[in-house]
């Protein structure tokens, strides 16, 4: 029997849900979060020194390579991906469907691993992680996509 897991996620939420036909409901089962990324940028960066004097007296404000918020958001997809990863090695699930936010959808996609990238079977480029499992199954095709 194919067992197709239901990814939902954002940048500081995922849940995971199992579909056990093609056309069957979603069952929630699993939960993972990240409270970091829900963290107010400032609070993030308070380490870092606030302000530095140029040689010109003036004060400039030091900034990171990179934003603390996409760097969450990519830990957060790399966590997200090995928790995948491991079910797979386990065979726990065959087929993949994601549903994200594009921009957390893009951090998903660059973080897995060849071999759960071929089981992905569908993208869906929304945030529906606050909404009802009945919800989120209307937001997918009646019919979930397979492989051959």
């Amino acid at each position: 029997m194919e067992n197709t897991w239901v990814l939902v996620a954002d940048s500081s939420r995922a849940r995971i849900f199992v579909a056990a036909s093609h056309t069957s409901p979603l069952t929630e089962f699993e939960g993972l979060t990240h409270g970091e990324s829900k963290q107010h940028e400032q609070k993030m960066t308070s380490d870092l020194p606030g302000s530095q004097s140029g040689s010109d007296g003036r004060h400039h404000g030091v900034s990171s390579e990179t934003d603390p918020k996409k760097f969450e958001a990519v830990q957060f997809a790399k966590s997200i991906s090995n928790h995948l990863e491991d079910a797979r090695n386990k065979h726990i699930y065959t087929q993949l469907v994601m549903v994200a936010a594009p921009a957390f959808l893009g951090h998903l996609r660059d973080q897995l691993t060849p071999e759960v990238a071929k089981l992905v079977t569908l993208e869906v480029d929304k945030n529906l992680t606050q909404h009802s499992v009945e919800d989120i199954r209307e937001h997918l095709p009646k019919t979930l996509p397979g492989r051959s």
